[in-house]
């Protein structure tokens, strides 16, 4: 590999050293790669890319949460995750060349690193630990999503809402009380967390409600308190036998 300009920004190299994709990497490999990465702000709200658009960058969150999304024909969405630090987005299409398969959009400020199609194949190439690192990731992606469907097909909606809430708990959420009480800031309307089990706003403002009567649940304008771990737990568990 020809030997890139020294002015990478050290935090960029650190940061890399984070990613699981490239932790095998040499320092010459890891400095190659940083230097074909670009940074790029995006505001809340803001659309990273739309479901068939044909762009094949490769992106990876450096801060700021992103809602991974599908759009049906009617205009209603469903979300499938939500990504944050050191998550990559748009593996398959930097592999395969196909348009994206959802829409991403930037829920607070973002800063993503972005590198070409072309030049993390070149890496592919050239780097054969990066190679099987991917192949890693890739096998890794499609097992968690065929685990994450069977999970949640056991649930009905409530059961669906608190299993992913516990889910984003462990990823996103803040402890207030170890074991028991958890703050977890998605940026999330009620409308996207509608979306995320394929219900409807009201529905969701009225279990929202009736989570809170119950000392379950808050919310307040994207902020949602987990006020009682072992309870949720349980009255996610007792979803299943619902649906049984």
């Amino acid at each position: 590999m020809l030997a890139p300009p020294a002015e990478i920004p050290i935090y960029h190299l650190a940061f890399l050293r984070e990613v699981p994709l490239f932790a095998t990497l040499s320092e010459e490999n890891l400095r190659a790669l940083a230097h074909d990465f670009r940074a790029r702000e995006y505001r809340p709200g803001e659309i990273i890319f739309h479901q068939g658009d044909q762009s094949q960058d490769l992106y990876l969150v450096l801060r700021g949460k992103i809602r991974v999304f599908l759009l049906s024909p009617r205009g209603d969405e469903t979300t499938i995750v939500l990504l944050s630090r050191r998550h990559l987005l748009g593996e398959f299409a930097i592999i395969d060349g196909q348009p994206r398969s959802a829409t991403a959009k930037a829920i607070s400020a973002c800063t993503l690193l972005t590198i070409s199609q072309a030049k993390f194949l070149r890496h592919l190439e050239q780097t054969p630990g990066l190679a099987l690192a991917m192949c890693k990731q890739l096998a890794g992606k499609a097992r968690w999503t065929s685990m994450y469907a069977q999970t949640i097909a056991q649930f009905d909606a409530a059961g669906r809402l608190l299993h992913l809430l516990l889910l984003y708990n462990d990823e996103f959420g803040q402890i207030e009380e170890e074991g028991r009480r958890s703050i977890l800031d998605l940026g999330l309307n009620q409308t996207d967390l509608a979306s995320l089990v394929g219900a409807r706003r009201g529905w969701i403002n009225s279990i929202l409600q009736d989570w809170r009567k119950r000392g379950l649940v808050e919310y307040d304008s994207g902020v949602i308190t987990l006020l009682d771990l072992p309870r949720i737990q349980q009255e996610r568990d007792r979803r299943i036998a619902a649906q049984e």
